[in-house]
């Protein structure tokens, strides 16, 4: 028997396209995979008075895995930084040093912004 991919229903809205349950009601017990593979590394430095700090964002993988690979990359780049809202902070200007790491980790990246 073929399975089903209903992604959407009006009834429910979005649904697990594993249970077929809605997305808030979801009965499997899988880690919801957070970025959509597209790995964007940036400089930001606006709200956060004059400091740049090194954003990625879109990492495939799920919120253990996000939070595993950012203490690395802190680790690796010698600074402090956050994992929050499905995406990495490292503060400082680290892109190149984090684009490296990251291919090295199996991820292709590209830089975003200036």
């Amino acid at each position: 028997m073929k399975k089903r991919n209903l992604v959407y229903s009006t009834d429910q809205g979005r649904l697990c396209p594993d249970c077929e349950h809605s997305v808030e009601d979801c009965q499997c017990k899988n880690e919801q995979i957070i970025g959509d593979g597209k790995v964007l590394i940036s400089l930001e430095t606006k709200g956060r008075k004059g400091k740049g700090v090194t954003v990625v964002k879109g990492l495939p993988i799920t919120q253990d895995e996000l939070k595993k690979l950012g203490k690395k990359l802190k680790t690796q780049c010698g600074t402090g930084g956050a994992v929050k809202d499905g995406q990495i902070e490292i503060q400082g200007d680290q892109r190149q040093q984090i684009k490296v790491m990251l291919e090295k980790e199996g991820y292709s990246s590209k830089f975003n912004g200036g």
